[in-house]
C-alpha cells in the first residue's frame, strides 16, 4: 500500500513546476492531467465569448490542441500560456501568459479566468506580473495585448498594468483595442513606482 505524499513533498513538486509566483497565484507548466481543467474553463460561454469571432466554447479536441501547442511553444521559446493556480489551495483558476501571435509575429499577453473567480483581482495580479517574466527572460523587446471592444473588464486590466493603447481594429476575427508594452515602458513604470500586481 502506498502512502500519500507529505505536504512538504507536494509543496516541493508545485515549486519545481512553477514558472512565476505572485502573492496569491502560481503559474505552472501544463501536464497531461490538466486537460480536464482547461476543457472546463473553456466550455463556459462566459470564459470564451470574447476569444474568437463566434465566441463558442472550446471542444475537448480544441482544448487538447491548444495545450499541446502551448507545451511546444514553451519548449521552443521558454514562454507560453500556462496554467494558473490559486496559491493558498492549488485550485485551478485559469490560464495566463504569452503566445506568438501568428498574424503579426509578435508575442501577445493573454489570460482567461474561470467566471467563479472573477472580481477578485486575479487578472490584474497575474497580468501585472507577466511583463517582468517576459523581459527577464529576454524573449523580445516588446509584446502586445488586445481585447474585444466590449470586454470592459479586460480593457481595464490592460490599462491598469500600464500598457499603451495603439489602435482599434480586427484581431483574430474580433474588433479589438490593441495595446503594447516595450522594455523601456516597463522600466519607466518601475521608475515611476507603478506596481500593477495587487
Amino acid at each position: 500500500m502506498g502512502c500519500a505524499p507529505s505536504r512538504a513533498e507536494t509543496n516541493r513538486k508545485m515549486l519545481e513546476e512553477t514558472v512565476l509566483e505572485t502573492s496569491r497565484l502560481l503559474l505552472r507548466i501544463w501536464r497531461d492531467e490538466d486537460l480536464d481543467d482547461l476543457v472546463r474553463l473553456h466550455s463556459q460561454v462566459d470564459a470564451s465569448r470574447y476569444l474568437s469571432r463566434d465566441g463558442k466554447p472550446w471542444t475537448r479536441e480544441e482544448a487538447a490542441g491548444r495545450m499541446a501547442a502551448w507545451v511546444e511553444e514553451y519548449r521552443q521559446f521558454g514562454i507560453t500560456k500556462l496554467k494558473l493556480l490559486r496559491r493558498k489551495d492549488g485550485r485551478f483558476i485559469g490560464r495566463a501568459g504569452f503566445s506568438l501571435f501568428a498574424a503579426t509575429g509578435q508575442f501577445e499577453l493573454g489570460y482567461a479566468i474561470a467566471p467563479e473567480f472573477w472580481g477578485q483581482g486575479y487578472a490584474t495580479e497575474i497580468a501585472g506580473a507577466l511583463p517582468g517574466l517576459f523581459f527577464d527572460r529576454n524573449i523580445r523587446d516588446h509584446f502586445i495585448a488586445f481585447a474585444h471592444v466590449d470586454n470592459a473588464a479586460s480593457l481595464k486590466v490592460l490599462e491598469k498594468i500600464g500598457m499603451r493603447y495603439q489602435h482599434t481594429g480586427p484581431m483574430n476575427g474580433l474588433l479589438a483595442r490593441v495595446y503594447a508594452m516595450s522594455r523601456a515602458d516597463r522600466v519607466a513604470l518601475a521608475a515611476g513606482g507603478i506596481r500593477a500586481e495587487s
